[in-house]
């Protein structure tokens, strides 16, 4: 009898395990096309499509809640360790960093409706730009999560330096344009904002490919990732400067996908 009860409870663990992988996939899925369908409502002027990706975060949200569920529930009941406990511990902490693209994708959605009302930008192609590395960098990196993966992982988080680059070649771009021609501040506003979720979400699948190293190694990845974001130390003339940093511009898109 007690054969037959432990063979229940490894088939219950076993199946515990299966069913955090297929939401975690789930959850990386949605984000990657809620991204994909934020960029094309941008690139084609699309309310509809940029309407859905508004609405779409919701399913993300409560798949984290989920996830966040089951793993309490595999902590207190099964008290795992070692590689178990790590990877675990690994998808309670991707599935916040794809919340937080999740947010990040609604957001640009949010944006393109604004800009689809106004004339189109011939800077927008540099924010598409942006968008598809950080969009290989997101499968890549979940692929990688997958799959444990390390080689990938790295692979991504090196990648980040590349859009941390372009992201402040844009910034800097898209100030000049402004100084020039104040007909150009709001649309480069939103544009500005919508770079910056797209560093940001670089920036978590980075995240996540630090969290896959130290599920498979049992070490960190690195001590200080490689960062190429210089928008920080970008100079405008006296009466520009407010003393904001990214923080508050990021405070203010997480306010808007609360609302």
């Amino acid at each position: 009898m007690a054969d037959v009860s432990h063979g229940h409870i490894v088939a219950a663990y076993d199946a515990e395990f299966k069913k955090l992988t297929k939401l975690i996939s789930r959850m990386g899925g949605l984000a990657e096309s809620q991204l994909t369908n934020a960029l094309t409502a941008i690139e084609k002027r699309d309310n509809a499509l940029a309407k859905t990706v508004k609405d779409g975060d919701k399913e993300i949200d409560a798949l984290e809640r989920e996830i966040e569920s089951l793993v309490v529930r595999m902590l207190a009941l099964r008290q795992p360790v070692a590689n178990d406990l790590r990877y675990i511990v690994a998808t309670l902490r991707t599935s916040s960093d794809i919340e937080r693209i999740g947010d990040y994708a609604k957001n640009i959605a949010k944006r393109a409706l604004a800009l689809n009302q106004l004339p189109a930008e011939p800077l927008l192609r540099g924010v598409v730009r942006i968008g598809r590395p950080v969009q290989a960098m997101l499968k890549d990196v979940m692929d990688a999560h997958l799959q444990g993966d390390t080689g990938k992982a790295i692979e991504v988080w090196e990648a980040d330096e590349d859009v941390d680059a372009l992201y402040t070649s844009l910034f800097r771009e898209l100030l000049t344009y402004m100084m020039e021609d104040p007909r150009h501040i709001t649309p480069c506003t939103h544009l500005l904002f919508i770079a910056k979720n797209l560093e940001r979400i670089g920036d978590h699948a980075t995240n996540i490919a630090e969290t896959i190293h130290f599920q498979v190694e049992g070490v960190a990845l690195g001590e200080r990732r490689p960062k190429a974001d210089a928008s920080n130390y970008a100079t405008l003339q006296p009466e520009d400067e407010d003393g904001d940093d990214d923080d508050d511009d990021l405070r203010e898109d997480k306010d808007e996908s609360d609302a």
